[in-house]
């Protein structure tokens, strides 16, 4: 098992469900598997306090990106998952792309943050901020000066993520942001692909994508072989993996109160069983 999968593991960065209890999510549909990749920045405790912090500093856009990386590399120096997470993220990037060719890297609000501050300042280049309203802010490699930023003239940028999963993010935000100034998101590095069409949505957009670690049948595998899952959970995955809609479907015909229960559940879940039934998002009527 690799480094970075075992984190994923003993942080509880991906989470199985138990036996006939599939995750929601917040679309309104299920599934068996959840991920929080920021938690391998250390714990789930470091992570939820990051998010909190980057939360409670938002309102000034300038600072902001010199806090985060204060706080990244103050984790990377004590913390020996995320210092490792990082190591192999960087050594991933110089094996994978030449480095020279790179002009900027970016990350965009929120969780790309624990990861595109801290490969900046070690890979020794600008860092461009991308906040949700499109917005950018650029800093030098030590975040020592961070200005607004308007033009980067035909620059290629490297853009640092948590994961990737349909790319909607880079789509909607990520990419236009930087065209916006000019320039172009070149490559993608992600800690998880979540294999479910975010690699091709990117390379159509012109950008090469790597990953760090892929969701599929072998991770899925590795956690049966490590009896992190039991046998009915690997096929539940397994099929999930190969046809998600069908699957959790022919789930919730077989299990027809799972949808009455979340209904009736606290608020949270009962708004995403509302998005399913209303949405009707596997054609159950």
């Amino acid at each position: 098992m690799s480094n970075i999968m075992s984190y994923l593991f003993s942080t509880k960065a991906i989470k199985f469900c138990e036996e006939n209890k599939p995750f929601w999510y917040t679309s309104g549909k299920i599934g068996p598997y959840f991920i929080n990749t920021h938690f391998i920045y250390g714990s789930e405790k470091d992570a939820t306090e990051l998010l909190s912090f980057i939360d409670a500093s938002l309102s000034d856009k300038v600072t902001l990106p010199k806090k985060v990386f204060e706080k990244t590399l103050k984790q990377y120096e004590k913390n020996e998952i995320y210092h490792n997470v990082i190591e192999s993220m960087k050594e991933y990037i110089l094996n994978n792309i030449n480095i020279d060719e790179i002009d900027y890297i970016s990350g965009g609000e929120r969780r790309d943050w624990f990861f595109s501050n801290i490969i900046a300042y070690l890979l020794n280049k600008p860092h461009i901020t991308i906040y949700k309203n499109l917005s950018t802010m650029l800093s030098d490699s030590k975040f020592e000066n961070t200005l607004e930023i308007e033009n980067i003239e035909n620059k290629k940028v490297l853009h640092i993520a948590d994961l990737v999963t349909v790319a909607s993010s880079y789509v909607r935000a990520w990419i236009p942001a930087i065209q916006n100034l000019g320039g172009k998101i070149c490559w993608s590095c992600v800690v998880v692909d979540r294999m479910q069409g975010g690699k091709d949505v990117l390379e159509k957009e012109g950008v090469k994508s790597f990953s760090l670690v892929q969701v599929d049948s072998t991770l899925f595998k590795t956690a049966f072989e490590h009896n992190i899952i039991n046998e009915n959970q690997l096929n539940m995955l397994e099929q999930f993996f190969k046809n998600p809609d069908e699957t959790m479907r022919n789930f919730l015909i077989n299990h027809p109160e799972f949808i009455e229960n979340a209904l009736n559940s606290d608020e949270k879940t009962a708004k995403r069983a509302k998005l399913l039934v209303d949405g009707n998002l596997y054609n159950l009527k």
